[in-house]
């Protein structure tokens, strides 16, 4: 799908620069897209299009970078299963492509090709999309999820979507989110760790593969720093004791 960027549709097994930009600062890849942030806040997208994914208005694949929209002040993006979700520097938050789930956070399933704002709230810090949903963190510390919720991967103690973003549980000191295939990871500022969603595969990290619908605390260190997820597995960072 031209998900690499490269002007064409040929897999790689080695690191091939994607054009001539220098100015590159973050990157994030979906299923079959991707999306870069550069140094000018402007935002890139290409791959395949379906639902309109890339934000460029269309529903056409590219093979090449793309610029969505003419915004300037992009900070963060995240690109989950055929959908984008990025957060400006004013705190904005803005998500676009397919919502079948809700996973637009815009209180409808209604999918779009155009960057799309949710809601009005201008203190959201970081975003992470999973396989169809969301976890954002507030600069505030509190944390919001949204979207497909099927194996409680919302962590808002049940398994019912949701179209728009609702606040799991009344922790204000949430740090950094990482949603992945059906689970999500967090960490807080007082550096623990948090999983919930799916347990197969141990997943969750809690000793066993029961699936969970709520935040559960993982061991007891205090010193975790990162948290990455991948589609059944989670990888985290520990600091020096």
């Amino acid at each position: 799908y031209g998900r690499l960027g490269l002007g064409d549709t040929t897999s790689r097994s080695s690191p091939v620069q994607v054009g001539a930009l220098t100015n590159w600062a973050k990157a994030a890849a979906g299923n079959f897209h991707t999306v870069c942030i550069t140094t000018a806040g402007t935002i890139f997208t290409w791959g395949l299009n379906q639902s309109g994914r890339l934000g460029d208005g269309t529903t056409i694949s590219r093979s090449s970078p793309v610029q969505v929209g003419v915004l300037t002040n992009w900070a963060q993006a995240s690109a989950g299963t055929g959908f984008t979700a990025c957060v400006t520097t004013a705190g904005t938050l803005f998500t676009w492509g397919s919502s079948n789930f809700g996973q637009l956070g815009r209180n409808n399933v209604v999918d779009t090709s155009s960057p799309v704002q949710v809601g009005a709230l201008s203190n959201w810090a970081q975003v992470s999309s999973g396989n169809y949903f969301n976890a954002c963190v507030t600069t505030a510390g509190t944390l919001f999820s949204w979207g497909n919720n099927s194996n409680g991967e919302l962590g808002q103690n049940n398994t019912i979507n949701t179209s728009s973003p609702v606040q799991v549980g009344a922790l204000t000191n949430w740090s950094q989110a990482s949603g992945g295939g059906l689970h999500t990871a967090c960490i807080t500022t007082t550096g623990t760790l948090f999983t919930w969603g799916r347990g197969s595969y141990g997943r969750l990290g809690l000793g066993n593969v029961i699936d969970r619908s709520s935040p559960v605390q993982v061991g007891a260190l205090t010193t975790w720093l990162q948290v990455s997820t991948g589609g059944v597995q989670t990888f985290a960072i520990l600091g020096v004791v």
